[in-house]
């Protein structure tokens, strides 16, 4: 099971990385366990942090932010993943340029992930919101 939730996590990070939103919604259950930190009801300078549940919102979460950052300049890194079972733990940092602003930030993250039959059931990521909010007020 650990290697099936492995593969899986690859894909998805894989997905990500090239962009492709429609193609990285796929991996994800209908409905999937999201959560993103802080904070929980959102923020008009932050549109992606908000509850999602369907494989539509989730392509619409990975498109929102490719609109809000400048992907020549996207530095995030992926430092370990951690694989028991269905769990997946994917630690890293994220290095991201607002579009528009010019405004760079970094922010450490850790990524929950579950999977289940081979689709991704829990999607919780935890970052330093405050500072990806700070750096879109500020553009």
């Amino acid at each position: 099971m650990s290697e099936r939730t492995r593969d899986v996590v690859t894909q998805l990070l894989t997905r990500i990385a090239e962009g492709d939103h429609d193609r990285t919604a796929e991996l994800f259950a209908e409905p999937v366990d999201w959560r993103l930190s802080w904070p929980s009801e959102g923020h008009p300078a932050v549109p992606w942090i908000r509850p999602r549940s369907s494989r539509a919102e989730v392509a619409e979460h990975f498109r929102s932010l490719a609109e809000h950052h400048v992907p020549e300049l996207n530095g995030t890194s992926i430092e370990r993943i951690l694989v028991d079972g269905p769990h997946a733990v994917v630690l890293g940092v994220i290095k991201q340029t607002v579009r528009g602003g010019g405004v760079a930030y970094t922010s450490p993250f850790a990524l929950h992930l579950t999977v289940e039959d081979g689709l991704i059931t829990r999607y919780h990521i935890y970052e330093d919101s405050l500072t990806v909010t700070r750096a879109l007020t500020a553009s």
